[in-house]
């Protein structure tokens, strides 16, 4: 079996346009699903994050009236794995090479640090370039932005790609004061970015990419990936 690394953001506040603090962290179906699903097929998963720093849970992914009422088991889920595992390995020491795929689940940190971590964004391209798996589901596409060249030229420009959309920002009360709309900034940057219908699942694959549109496209992604490790 394959070992698969989770990497989370290490964010615990979104920082609003007008300067207010909006409490963040991971959200608890986006981790929970997919290391669930990944286990569960015998793949061995491994967590990491920026200055190896254990991200605290977004409090509404545990409110049954905003994540569903499965909420509670992906949060038992989500805390029991990072216990578990232990310290977070730091982001800096680890290698693609180790790896045969890399996820990238959401929560609104990864439009805080990860869109813009050089660290991250070496080890995307590595990864890419050799072929290995790459899965990012609701606001986890926004790490993929970290993946530049020297010339600010971008790595995914060009791939087709979901992610939580602006419809959905705007539905879930976040959109106004936002510094900047994750689907719009993939589509600005020449990403190919598609959408279904607000809190259904909706998946999209292009090649080794994989990325999910929202909480409840986490488990669906997952097993789409599992399907092509086993293939």
């Amino acid at each position: 079996m394959s070992r698969i690394l989770i990497v989370m953001s290490a964010a615990d506040v979104w920082e609003r346009a007008d300067g207010s603090a909006y409490p963040t962290g991971y959200w608890a179906e986006e981790l929970a699903a997919p290391h669930e699903k990944f286990v569960e097929a015998g793949h061995t998963v491994d967590f990491t994050s920026p200055g190896g720093v254990a991200q605290p849970l977004d409090r509404h992914s545990a409110d049954p009236e905003v994540a569903g009422a499965e909420c509670a088991r992906h949060v038992a889920h989500a805390e029991r794995a990072l216990r578990e595992f232990g310290p977070l390995l730091k982001l800096s020491e680890v290698s693609a090479d180790d790896y045969a795929a890399l996820f990238l689940p959401g929560g609104h940190g990864p439009v805080v640090d990860l869109h813009q971590d050089a660290r991250l964004g070496r080890l995307l391209t590595a990864a890419d370039a050799s072929g290995k798996l790459l899965g990012a589901v609701c606001h986890g596409p926004a790490a993929l932005l970290s993946a530049v060249d020297e010339e600010g030229e971008w790595l995914f420009a060009g791939r087709e790609m979901t992610a939580f959309t602006d419809e959905e920002e705007r539905l879930f009360g976040t959109a106004e004061g936002a510094p900047w709309l994750l689907a719009a900034r993939l589509r600005e940057r020449g990403a190919v970015h598609s959408g279904g219908p607000a809190y259904a699942p909706f998946t999209v694959r292009d090649r080794n990419l994989f990325t999910g549109q929202n909480p409840a496209s986490s488990a669906p992604l997952a097993e789409e990936m599992v399907a092509a490790l086993r293939g």
